[in-house]
Protein backbone atom coordinates (compact mmCIF):
# COMPACT_ATOMS: atom_id res chain seq x y z
CA UNK A 1 0.00 0.00 0.00
CA UNK A 2 1.07 3.40 -0.84
CA UNK A 3 2.43 5.68 1.91
CA UNK A 4 0.26 9.15 2.15
CA UNK A 5 1.57 11.83 3.81
CA UNK A 6 -0.28 12.81 6.98
CA UNK A 7 -0.23 16.89 5.74
CA UNK A 8 -2.37 15.41 2.61
CA UNK A 9 -5.04 14.65 4.81
CA UNK A 10 -4.89 18.12 6.66
CA UNK A 11 -4.92 19.59 3.65
CA UNK A 12 -8.68 17.66 3.43
CA UNK A 13 -9.49 19.57 6.60
CA UNK A 14 -8.22 22.90 5.05
CA UNK A 15 -10.15 23.28 2.10
CA UNK A 16 -13.24 22.21 4.11
CA UNK A 17 -12.88 25.41 6.25
CA UNK A 18 -12.50 26.85 3.26
CA UNK A 19 -15.10 25.60 1.33
CA UNK A 20 -17.63 25.53 4.19
CA UNK A 21 -16.71 28.39 6.18
CA UNK A 22 -20.59 29.54 6.69
CA UNK A 23 -21.76 26.49 7.98
CA UNK A 24 -21.68 25.31 11.61
CA UNK A 25 -18.08 23.45 11.27
CA UNK A 26 -15.48 23.11 13.51
CA UNK A 27 -12.64 21.96 14.92
CA UNK A 28 -14.19 18.32 15.20
CA UNK A 29 -15.60 18.25 11.81
CA UNK A 30 -12.14 19.28 10.31
CA UNK A 31 -10.56 16.17 12.32
CA UNK A 32 -12.97 13.80 10.87
CA UNK A 33 -11.94 15.17 7.75
CA UNK A 34 -8.78 14.36 7.98
CA UNK A 35 -9.34 11.29 10.05
CA UNK A 36 -7.55 12.07 12.85
CA UNK A 37 -8.53 12.76 16.94
CA UNK A 38 -8.89 16.01 17.58
CA UNK A 39 -5.97 16.44 19.91
CA UNK A 40 -3.78 14.82 17.49
CA UNK A 41 -5.39 16.87 14.70
CA UNK A 42 -4.62 20.07 16.12
CA UNK A 43 -0.96 19.57 16.96
CA UNK A 44 -0.25 18.88 13.34
CA UNK A 45 -2.41 21.31 12.11
CA UNK A 46 -0.75 23.77 14.03
CA UNK A 47 2.72 22.11 13.17
CA UNK A 48 2.18 22.30 9.65
CA UNK A 49 0.42 25.54 9.02
CA UNK A 50 1.82 27.25 11.36
CA UNK A 51 -1.60 28.39 13.31
CA UNK A 52 -4.67 25.97 15.32
CA UNK A 53 -7.32 25.38 13.26
CA UNK A 54 -10.05 26.89 15.22
CA UNK A 55 -7.49 30.40 14.13
CA UNK A 56 -7.14 29.33 10.53
CA UNK A 57 -11.47 28.66 10.80
CA UNK A 58 -12.45 32.55 11.98
CA UNK A 59 -9.65 33.77 9.73
CA UNK A 60 -11.42 32.60 6.57
CA UNK A 61 -14.75 33.73 7.97
CA UNK A 62 -13.20 37.41 9.05
CA UNK A 63 -11.82 37.92 5.44
CA UNK A 64 -15.10 36.91 4.03
CA UNK A 65 -16.91 39.05 6.17
CA UNK A 66 -14.53 41.92 5.25
CA UNK A 67 -14.95 41.39 1.71
CA UNK A 68 -18.61 41.62 2.23
CA UNK A 69 -18.60 44.52 4.03
CA UNK A 70 -16.64 46.42 1.14
CA UNK A 71 -19.15 45.28 -1.87
CA UNK A 72 -22.65 44.88 -0.25
CA UNK A 73 -24.64 46.98 2.00
CA UNK A 74 -26.10 43.63 4.27
CA UNK A 75 -26.24 44.57 7.89
CA UNK A 76 -23.31 44.00 10.04
CA UNK A 77 -25.11 41.22 11.82
CA UNK A 78 -26.70 39.32 8.40
CA UNK A 79 -22.78 39.15 7.66
CA UNK A 80 -21.73 38.16 11.01
CA UNK A 81 -24.29 35.13 10.58
CA UNK A 82 -23.69 34.54 6.80
CA UNK A 83 -20.07 34.14 7.55
CA UNK A 84 -20.80 31.15 10.24
CA UNK A 85 -20.12 33.20 13.14
CA UNK A 86 -23.37 33.63 15.80
CA UNK A 87 -22.64 36.39 18.10
CA UNK A 88 -22.47 40.27 16.99
CA UNK A 89 -20.51 40.93 19.97
CA UNK A 90 -17.67 38.00 19.60
CA UNK A 91 -17.66 38.85 15.74
CA UNK A 92 -17.07 42.61 16.32
CA UNK A 93 -14.15 42.16 18.74
CA UNK A 94 -12.26 39.29 16.74
CA UNK A 95 -12.73 41.45 13.60
CA UNK A 96 -11.48 44.67 15.51
CA UNK A 97 -8.82 42.33 16.73
CA UNK A 98 -7.70 41.30 12.87
CA UNK A 99 -8.59 44.31 10.52
CA UNK A 100 -7.42 47.12 13.38
CA UNK A 101 -11.40 48.64 12.87
CA UNK A 102 -14.83 47.59 13.72
CA UNK A 103 -17.13 46.56 11.63
CA UNK A 104 -18.93 49.31 11.07
CA UNK A 105 -15.28 51.73 10.46
CA UNK A 106 -14.26 49.11 8.36
CA UNK A 107 -17.13 49.70 6.12
CA UNK A 108 -17.09 53.73 6.46
CA UNK A 109 -13.45 53.50 4.96
CA UNK A 110 -15.18 52.41 1.39
CA UNK A 111 -17.79 53.79 -0.51
CA UNK A 112 -21.39 52.44 -0.41
CA UNK A 113 -21.92 49.37 -2.76
CA UNK A 114 -24.49 51.09 -4.67
CA UNK A 115 -22.07 54.15 -5.72
CA UNK A 116 -20.09 51.09 -7.87
CA UNK A 117 -22.71 48.74 -8.92
CA UNK A 118 -22.16 48.22 -12.98
CA UNK A 119 -25.24 48.11 -14.62
CA UNK A 120 -24.40 45.78 -18.45
CA UNK A 121 -24.59 47.91 -21.68
CA UNK A 122 -27.38 45.59 -22.83
CA UNK A 123 -29.66 46.75 -20.10
CA UNK A 124 -27.88 50.90 -20.63
CA UNK A 125 -29.13 50.74 -24.60
CA UNK A 126 -32.27 48.32 -23.78
CA UNK A 127 -33.60 51.53 -21.09
CA UNK A 128 -31.64 54.72 -23.23
CA UNK A 129 -34.23 53.79 -26.22
CA UNK A 130 -37.06 55.78 -26.72
CA UNK A 131 -40.24 54.04 -25.71
CA UNK A 132 -42.61 55.24 -28.07
CA UNK A 133 -41.07 54.75 -31.67
CA UNK A 134 -42.24 54.58 -34.72
CA UNK A 135 -40.61 52.36 -37.77
CA UNK A 136 -41.51 55.07 -40.42
CA UNK A 137 -39.57 58.58 -39.44
CA UNK A 138 -42.31 61.59 -39.17
CA UNK A 139 -41.91 64.71 -41.82
CA UNK A 140 -41.03 67.78 -40.51
CA UNK A 141 -44.03 69.14 -41.30
CA UNK A 142 -45.61 66.55 -38.20
CA UNK A 143 -47.66 64.91 -41.55
CA UNK A 144 -47.46 61.16 -41.68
Amino acid sequence: MAYVSPARHLLKAKDLADLRYSERLGVDDMAAAAGLSRAHFSRAFRREFGESPHVYLLTRRLERAAALLRNTDRSIAEICFDVGLTSVGSFTTSFKRMFGATPTEYRAQFPPAAARVVVPSCVVRAHGRPQHRTFREDSPDGQP
